[in-house]
């Protein structure tokens, strides 16, 4: 196991120590890996963190290659894995619980918005449909779905999905738009269109905050994510290229700024 970014928040007698075990690379072992549930609950608790409610601790563990001490404790059980004060919790729902019930300010992220939650339900069941088929139908589909997410991002003119603070749905989504938008370009040429300002907005506002940053794999593992999926080797070059992260917004970031005014 090695340990990773556990840089907000210290551990002291005030503020409780949250360890997150989540997935190594499958190319290196060490970096983070494109398990969304990982990402999810690391941007999360990486909210909390800021807001000094908690320590974060953030170990990776290469699940190839799982050491003796992760199987004694933890058995064939898969990451994210959440620590509180020696309690493991296993489950993904009882991870979301708990950082809920549990975890102090951990309340504050979970909103109750039907519209949003129902939006973003399927989305990534919809490119995954979009990796496997590879046909033009269900790329379609998926930009169909993108472009209700626009427009409620539009309609709603706030910076994240339900108002000008992240929440869990913030921390759900933003993920799944970085794995379409490398994975999708990658695999099926995919691209999310550039008329979904809205969208864009979001996404360039979701790229500064060190909580997506931080916690974002590299573009090289989403992809080898889904290589591994489709039982694709992956080049010996590719192994050793630099890590890469795509950030980039296709339009100009002075006009989106310029249309919040």
């Amino acid at each position: 196991m090695s340990d990773e970014i556990a840089e907000n928040g210290t551990a002291n007698g005030d503020v409780p120590e949250i360890e997150l075990i989540i997935k190594a690379s499958t190319i290196d072992g060490r970096r983070k890996g494109a398990c969304l549930f990982c990402q999810e609950y690391f941007m999360d608790l990486y909210l909390l963190a800021e807001l000094k409610t908690i320590s974060l601790k953030v170990t990776t563990v290469d699940m190839q290659k799982p050491p003796p001490d992760f199987r004694t404790n933890f058995e064939a059980t898969h990451p994210p894995i959440l620590i509180d004060n020696g309690l493991a919790i296993l489950e993904n729902e009882k991870i979301e619980r708990h950082i809920m019930k549990s975890v102090p300010g951990g309340h504050n992220l979970f909103v109750q918005d039907k519209e949003v939650a129902s939006l973003i339900e399927n989305l990534y069941s919809k490119l995954k449909l979009v990796l496997v088929r590879k046909d033009e139908q269900k790329s379609a589909s998926l930009r169909a779905h993108l472009s209700r997410i626009d427009g409620l991002l539009e309609r709603r003119g706030t910076r994240f999905l339900t108002g000008d603070t992240m929440c869990c749905f913030d921390c759900e989504l933003m993920p799944r738009l970085q794995h379409i938008r490398v994975a999708g370009k990658y695999f099926v040429d995919f691209e999310i269109p550039t008329s979904f300002r809205a969208l864009w907005r979001y996404m360039y506002h979701m790229y500064q905050l060190d909580a997506f940053t931080q916690s974002c794999p590299a573009d090289q593992d989403i992809i080898n994510h889904y290589k591994l999926q489709q039982a694709l080797k992956m080049k010996k070059h590719e192994e050793l290229e630099t890590p890469t992260f795509t950030t980039s917004i296709p339009i100009d970031v002075n006009d989106l700024n310029n249309s919040e005014q």
